[in-house]
């Protein structure tokens, strides 16, 4: 009997600690259903949700908790020391544009129009966030973007952005004194800061899944996004670690950093690490459901660029994959300077286009610019790329008044498709000038392994290249280049082509160990 009634007590003490234990959490935990929502597919939740943010927001602070269910919504408005927790089973599902529930676009300056309409706009998401602190997005559920658009024709034209203005539909969303309530972006987070986005899935998530701008301590760890245009732009943002991410695009970038005149300043991009990353170029969908099939464009990537008005320093890359998808691109095109980058370990496969593309333009899109755009000090090492398109392998081009400094690649192992021909080799590539700054502007390169020019000390250790159809056109060529050290350079090339093709301009040219290559 003793035995018993202590038994008891223990058991009734064990209970009041748990039921005092759940109080205390659930006085930081505000349940979405609590304040309305039904999680139906069918009502309209987000009003819902915004009440449970407010709730927690007024309190100081707290876990908003989206339980299993499909919640329709349109603009979800984040608040500062906010959890927007969206558990396993919880699907937030993005509003038809007839509904008019996502926000107006905010007021623009007229005289600001330096990049797309897309860059420019960010009440119009699904979920946004403005100058906040402390702005937490995670849980196992999914963002289903389910009404947002891809296309920014009508954004664009709103702001004076581009002389070719096609595609301008408001896709049925209300139009009113010049703004519209054309949701187009998954997360759209502006000016915050300690932000953290993890675990979610995003699928279908409009022009950009998430777009951050001017955001600072920022992580983005083990999120999968599958979306028909940019995966995650990272846009003048400081001290960004984006890790374990799987990012799908068949149709736009994937992992995108950039350095826009969207702020009204010149900000750059800095102190970026992006590690243990996967981009693909599968159709929509299919990295989701596991099918993973090839789509005609396969853009995926990771590129940095093309807006570039603040640039880029201190980035490191490490770690990553490619699959169906074009390579590295890195880009500075807009008069800022690109410098001290490193990238390491990256496996590709199925390459469209161009493996690594670097490149500086003068598209100038910055106001009072009176700089060249720069760019130095670049480290790549331990890259293997297979399958990599007839286009270009390897393609390094600066400009004729202002050569890229200090590039380094090593430990580089790339398998062209080949089929390059005597014609293909005899091309004098355009120079990119104001192009816009897309490798296959510029087409087919007359060498299929690496293509130089305009570039200042230029090493280039332990790289193999080679074909898997009969190519005719060199492995390498050179053109004004100052400064040139080869080691062990190990390429295949065709019956009575020569390895590589030394143009002119060319100085102090260092060879070992490449009995491939002689200087002209």
């Amino acid at each position: 009997m003793k035995f018993s009634f202590l038994r008891q007590l223990l058991c009734l003490l064990l209970l009041n600690a748990g039921l005092h234990a759940a109080e205390t959490t659930g006085q930081n935990y505000f349940n979405v259903r609590n304040f309305g929502a039904l999680g139906d597919g069918t009502n309209l939740d987000s009003p819902a949700i915004d009440k449970a943010i407010s709730a927690a927001a007024a309190v100081g602070g707290g876990t908003v908790l989206v339980p299993a269910g499909t919640y329709l919504s349109g603009s979800i408005h984040l608040q500062s020391n906010i959890h927007l927790l969206i558990d396993a089973g919880a699907t937030l599902l993005g509003a038809p544009q007839k509904l008019n529930a996502y926000d107006f676009t905010e007021a623009w300056p007229t005289n600001n129009f330096y990049q797309d309409g897309g860059h420019c706009y960010f009440h119009n998401s699904l979920i946004w966030g403005e100058n906040l602190t402390n702005v937490f997005i995670s849980g196992n559920g999914t963002i289903n973007g389910g009404g947002l658009v891809r296309g920014d024709g009508l954004l664009n034209k709103m702001v004076n952005f581009g002389s070719e203005l096609k595609n301008t539909s408001n896709y049925g969303a209300e139009v009113k004194d010049g703004a519209v309530r054309l949701g187009n972006k998954a997360i759209a987070l502006k000016l915050c800061k300690n932000v953290l986005i993890r675990d979610v899935t995003i699928f279908h998530g409009g022009h950009f899944a998430i777009l951050v701008t001017g955001c600072d301590n920022m992580t983005v760890d083990n999120v999968t996004m599958d979306t028909d245009r940019d995966g995650i732009d990272i846009d003048c943002c400081r001290n960004t670690m984006v890790s374990n991410c799987r990012i799908n695009s068949p149709n736009d970038d994937g992992l995108c950093p950039k350095s826009t005149y969207a702020l009204g300043e010149i900000r750059p991009t800095e102190n970026l690490t992006i590690v243990n990353c996967q981009v693909s170029g599968f159709l929509e969908g299919t990295l989701i459901d596991g099918t993973m099939k090839p789509a005609k464009n396969g853009y995926g990537r990771i590129k940095f660029g093309t807006e570039s008005s603040g640039g880029f320093r201190n980035c490191t890359v490490a770690n990553c994959t490619f699959r169906s998808c074009h390579g590295l691109a890195l880009e500075e095109v807009d008069g800022a300077i690109f410098e001290n980058i490193t990238v390491n370990n990256l496996s590709m496969m199925d390459v469209r286009d161009c493996a690594i593309y670097i490149t500086t333009g003068k598209r100038n899109r910055t106001p009072g610019i009176t700089t060249n755009s720069r760019m130095r000090n670049i480290l790549i090492s331990n890259v293997i790329a297979d399958g990599v398109d007839k286009m270009s392998g390897i393609q390094i081009t600066g400009l004729p008044e202002q050569p890229i400094e200090g590039v380094r690649l090593e430990n580089i192992r790339l398998t062209s498709k080949g089929g390059g021909t005597q014609t293909d080799a005899a091309i004098n590539p355009k120079e990119l000038g104001t192009g816009y700054p897309d490798p296959g502007r510029i087409g087919t390169l007359p060498a299929y392994g690496i293509f130089a020019r305009h570039v200042k000390d230029l090493e280039l250790a332990n790289i193999h290249v080679n074909f898997q159809t009969n190519d005719f056109r060199p492995a390498a060529m050179f053109a004004d280049v100052q400064g040139l050290e080869i080691d062990n350079f190990k390429p295949q090339y065709a019956e009575r082509v020569k390895p590589a093709v030394f143009g002119d301009n060319i100085s102090g040219v260092t060879i070992h160990n490449s009995p491939a290559f002689q200087p002209n």
